[in-house]
């Protein structure tokens, strides 16, 4: 029976065990298999938005509980440092661009 599934869905806080060490991992609880819990976090790496995904099995799991924190939209605090809303789109400037002759 999967233990968490009243959590899909939601920000979780969760401290792991991972060999002798004890991680902390936030993110958005995706999966509950009934053996292992999936969390997933959106990031962005070169301008680009990404995704990663990562299984913790309940042997591992220390604590879990609802995160107070919201999650960070790399794209609206990128935004908000420049004074843009965040609907706007913006276009970056070109690096290495060649000068036109």
């Amino acid at each position: 029976m999967a233990q968490y599934c009243k959590l899909l869905g939601r920000r979780i806080e969760v401290q792991y065990r991972a060999g002798d060490i004890f991680l902390p991992a936030t993110g958005t609880l995706v999966a509950d298999s009934g053996k292992s819990i999936f969390l997933e976090e959106h990031f962005e790496q070169h301008g680009q938005v990404k995704s990663f995904r990562w299984e913790i099995p309940y042997p591992f799991i220390i604590r879990l509980e609802e995160s107070v924190t919201p999650p960070a939209n790399p794209r609206d605090a990128a935004q908000r440092e420049l004074g843009e809303a965040p609907s706007e789109t913006r276009k970056a400037p070109l690096k290495n661009r060649p000068e036109e002759a």
